[in-house]
């Protein structure tokens, strides 16, 4: 096994290397990497300035090389659009709130998913089983800012149950907390604050329902498919021959192995949902990643763009990662591959 994670990780250089290059290449295609730092007050020698501090006037694969050293020693660029703060700093500061947003929405996609997808299976052609198919066909079909908007308008404006946006109520803010790790759901236990922690939980319902809806469908439909492909299964029948509680056979031999594929989808799946968060962040006022990446596209803002690309980037690879370290567990004949 750790040979075949040391195998795994040697791999994911070279695909980090190469969407850091593809990234980089196109922002200097595409942006003018000087106009976010240029003013009209500044003079021509102040602009000439900035663009030799940004070597634009060489090659783009030098400024590349520039760029990808600085990226190595932790100068990721500063953030104009968070007050010039650096870039890390600003990825420390929002990737919190997403990352926990992100946490929660995939907690709900996967215990939800695969409990339809395998009663979806077992119950084959039964009513049940074509509500699971018609919740998994809705979830892949409507856009995630029309579902928004749609839990928004019900549970918001008309039904007044949930808030409409933001991470946690203004009263908490005004009493002050001790921010500890900056994951809402984490600082409010250590606080000793269990109405606070409901108070995050309950702003999270929302964008966290909105972010898995999409998730859910795409995981019960894969698991729904491998299910049925385990339990045509001749030793799925071979249990069943021997007595064995229906239970039993689908828990312990049925479900383990139809969980294979649908790892893949669950590992892509919440890199996904980090990448993703843009639109639900935009409409909950979620301050987090998302609405950073979207306040620098539109200020042109290059070093938050790279910094948001390549942190995506990292997030996905790890998650293949785990992925191929959960496939090896579940099925022990692909470390041999």
């Amino acid at each position: 096994m750790r040979t075949y994670i040391v195998r795994r990780l040697l791999l994911l250089i070279p695909v980090l290397l190469g969407v850091s290059i593809l990234v980089f290449t196109l922002t200097r295609v595409t942006l003018d990497p000087s106009a976010a730092y240029i003013t009209e007050k500044m003079t021509i020698e102040q602009v000439e300035a900035i663009k030799e501090s940004l070597h634009l006037d060489d090659p783009v694969y030098i400024q590349y090389f520039y760029w990808l050293g600085g990226m190595l020693r932790g100068d990721w660029g500063i953030s104009k659009v968070n007050a010039d703060e650096p870039v890390t700093k600003s990825i420390a500061e929002f990737f919190p709130a997403t990352f926990e947003l992100t946490m929660v929405s995939i907690i709900f996609a996967i215990i939800i998913g695969i409990a339809l997808g395998t009663i979806s299976a077992v119950r084959r052609d039964k009513p049940i089983d074509h509500a699971t198919r018609l919740l998994a066909l809705s979830g892949v079909s409507i856009p995630v800012f029309v579902l928004a908007l749609i839990l928004q308008f019900v549970f918001y404006y008309h039904l007044g149950w949930f808030p409409s946006g933001g991470r946690i109520s203004d009263q908490y803010i005004i009493e002050g907390f001790t921010n500890y790790t900056n994951f809402y759901l984490i600082d409010s236990l250590l606080n000793g604050r269990f109405d606070m922690f409901l108070d995050v939980a309950w702003h999270l319902m929302l964008p966290a329902i909105t972010l898995a809806f999409g998730t859910i469908a795409i995981i019960t439909r894969m698991m729904r498919s491998s299910m049925l492909e385990v339990l045509g299964q001749d030793y799925i029948k071979t249990a069943r021959s021997k007595g064995l509680p229906e239970k039993t056979v689908i828990k312990k031999h049925a479900r383990r192995n139809a969980l294979i594929p649908t790892t893949t989808i669950i590992g892509l799946a919440f890199g996904g949902l980090l990448a993703g968060a843009v639109l639900t962040e935009s409409i909950f006022y979620w301050p987090g990643l998302g609405r950073w990446s979207v306040a620098a596209l539109l200020v042109n803002d290059w070093a938050s763009i790279l910094g948001f690309t390549v942190l995506i980037a990292i997030v996905f690879v790890l998650a293949n990662l785990i992925v191929d370290i959960l496939y090896a567990y579940l099925d022990p004949r692909v470390r041999l591959g």
